[in-house]
C-alpha cells in the first residue's frame, strides 16, 4: 500500500509508575495513530512490571500493528532499544520515547525523502523541545542548516560532531541494516551514548540528513528521565564526569564493540 512506510517504531518502556505516564503514553501513541502515512509496526520493549503489563494489555492501539517484546533483565534504555531494533521486521526503524510525540507529517516526509535521497541511511527530525509544562524551550537538530556549520547543508558530519554535541536521535528514522553493520547504543556509556552512536555512524560514512520540517516534540529534562537523573536526580554527574564521557565518546566511536570504561576523578 502506498500510504504505509516500511518502518518499525521502537519504543522501550521500563515502568508505568512515572509521573503523568498514562497521559503522556496516550499522547505518544495517538501521534503514531494520526500519521498521514502509516507505519509498518510498533515494537514495544517492556519490562515485566505488573502495572505496565496490565496497561499494555488493556490499551486500545486501534489498527496499529503492535509487537510487544518482553525485556526480563534489568531495565535499561539502551539495552531495550537495541533489543527492539533486533526484533523489528521493517527496512527502517524509528527511535521513540513514551513521553514524546511525532508530528503527523513526520513519516510522510521521511518516506518521501527516503525515496529521493537513496544514498541517505538516517534521517533526523527537527525536534521542538518543551519543558514539563509544555512551554517551548528550543530546537534541536536544526543547526545542520546554519551557515558555516556543516560541510554540506542539512547533513550531520563527523567533523561537525567533534565541535558540537547537541543532537538527538529521538524520532530518528534509520535503516536497520546500518545499525546491524555498525552497532546500536553502547550500554556501558552514561549520558553521551547518543553522541557516541552518532559519531560512530558518521565515522563509518553513514549519511545522516536532517529533514527541514518540525517532526518531533520532546519533553526536555522530564523529571525521572535518564538525563534528568544525571543532572538533578539520583545519579548526578559532576562537570568532570560529563567531560569524561564526552571525551570517552570521541575515543570509543571507532570501535563497534564495547570495552569496559571506568571513571576516575582527577586528583
Amino acid at each position: 500500500m502506498e500510504n504505509i512506510f516500511n518502518v518499525s517504531v521502537v519504543l522501550p518502556i521500563k515502568t508505568s509508575t512515572s509521573k503523568d505516564f498514562d497521559e503522556l503514553f496516550n499522547k505518544a501513541i495517538t501521534s503514531i495513530k494520526e500519521q498521514k502515512t502509516q507505519v509498518n509496526e510498533l515494537v514495544i520493549v517492556h519490562t515485566d512490571e505488573e502495572l505496565l503489563m496490565n496497561l499494555l494489555n488493556e490499551y486500545d492501539f486501534g489498527t496499529l500493528n503492535v509487537k510487544k517484546v518482553l525485556w526480563d533483565k534489568e531495565p535499561n534504555y539502551s539495552y531495550q532499544m537495541n533489543y527492539g531494533i533486533e526484533n523489528a521486521s521493517s527496512e527502517w526503524v524509528s527511535l521513540f520515547e513514551f513521553d514524546d510525540e511525532y508530528s503527523s507529517i513526520w513519516f510522510k516526509n521521511a518516506k518521501k525523502y527516503a525515496e529521493v535521497y537513496s544514498d541517505v541511511s538516517a534521517f533526523l527530525p527537527i525536534v521542538i523541545d518543551v519543558d514539563n509544562k509544555g512551554v517551548f524551550a528550543g530546537f534541536t537538530n536544526e543547526a545542520t542548516f546554519a551557515a558555516n556549520f556543516s560541510q554540506e547543508m542539512g547533513y550531520l558530519t563527523n567533523e561537525t560532531l567533534h565541535d558540537f554535541q547537541n543532537f538527538q536521535t529521538a524520532g530518528m528514522v534509520i535503516k536497520k541494516s546500518a545499525i546491524e553493520s555498525f552497532g546500536g547504543f553502547k550500554t556501558n556509556f552514561k549520558l553521551t551514548f547518543v553522541y557516541e552512536f552518532l559519531l560512530r555512524l558518521t565515522f563509518n560514512s553513514v549519511k545522516v540528513l536532517t529533514i527541514p520540517k518540525i517532526g518531533y516534540k520532546h519533553i526536555n529534562l522530564r523529571e525521572g528521565s535518564i538525563f534528568w537523573n544525571y543532572k538533578y536526580g539520583s545519579d548526578i554527574l559532576s562537570e568532570d564526569e560529563v567531560r569524561f564521557w564526552i571525551d570517552s565518546a570521541k575515543k570509543e566511536y571507532f570501535f563497534k564493540d564495547e570495552r569496559p570504561l571506568k571513571y576516575e576523578p582527577s586528583i
